[in-house]
């Protein structure tokens, strides 16, 4: 027995560092619950570690939250569902005569890269509440894959002022391969160049992303373009 037991201590702590060095498995979650407006919600829900799978829930569950209009109460997703369907209901009593289309609120998000250090998900909503037009946006979230701390541009990016001027030049490159005359405070409503709020990773490199009337107009919706790894590594405090 004695010479079993070492044995068994090896294994369990082989098994120990191969269940650490494992990365986190996401699978789809969907609330199915019935609702008067048209509520669907599919997000990416991080399973098997128990502590930094509950972190990393909680952080895609806040940013979920914060992209709905109807939540500034709400700390919850179940409670921004309740209150969206509850304002949905009011407006119906209040305003019988009044011909709208149902009320939409749909959430979606998508796991856009994953490495031993960082975390991307991006969370696509759109609400819909009577009227000409929707209301979409798409926020990325990025989360620190060891400890499931949200990280800012500031826990991305090394040099801020050097990584914006490489960001203004893809940018434009991006949106002048038609039109090479558009001066860019024209894009930004007669302000210099200015970083998006959404900074994310993908596969082949950083994903920056405009928000409807964050530039241009809303006839031209996201306005979307990516820098390469190679290109954006030397400003990256991820590797």
């Amino acid at each position: 027995m004695k010479h079993i037991f070492p044995f068994i201590i090896i294994l369990v702590l082989f098994s120990a560092c191969d269940e650490e060095v494992k990365p986190l498995e996401f699978k789809i979650h969907n609330i199915d619950t019935a609702y008067e407006a048209n509520i669907t919600v599919a997000f990416d829900e991080a399973k098997k570690n128990k502590e930094l799978s509950k972190t990393i829930n909680k952080a895609i569950e806040n940013a979920i939250v914060k992209t709905v209009n109807s939540s500034e109460n709400a700390t919850d997703l179940e409670t921004v569902l309740t209150n969206f369907n509850n304002e949905y209901l009011k407006f119906k009593t209040e305003y019988p005569e009044v011909s709208e289309p149902i009320w939409e609120l749909n959430i979606e998000t998508e796991l856009t890269y994953q490495s031993e250090d960082a975390i991307t998900i991006a969370i696509s909503t759109y609400e819909f509440k009577g009227g000409a037009h929707g209301n979409d946006q798409i926020k990325l979230l990025n989360l620190d894959a060891k400890t499931g701390k949200t990280l800012t541009i500031n826990d991305l990016i090394n040099d801020i002022n050097g990584f914006k001027t490489l960001a203004e030049s893809k940018f434009m490159e991006s949106i002048q391969e038609d039109d090479t005359s558009t001066p860019v405070e024209n894009i930004f409503f007669g302000e210099p160049f200015q970083l998006p709020e959404n900074i994310g990773f993908s596969e082949e490199g950083l994903i920056l992303i405009y928000n409807v009337y964050e530039v241009t107009s809303y006839d031209l919706g996201y306005t979307e373009f990516m820098i390469p790894f190679e290109k954006a590594e030397s400003f990256l405090k991820l590797h």
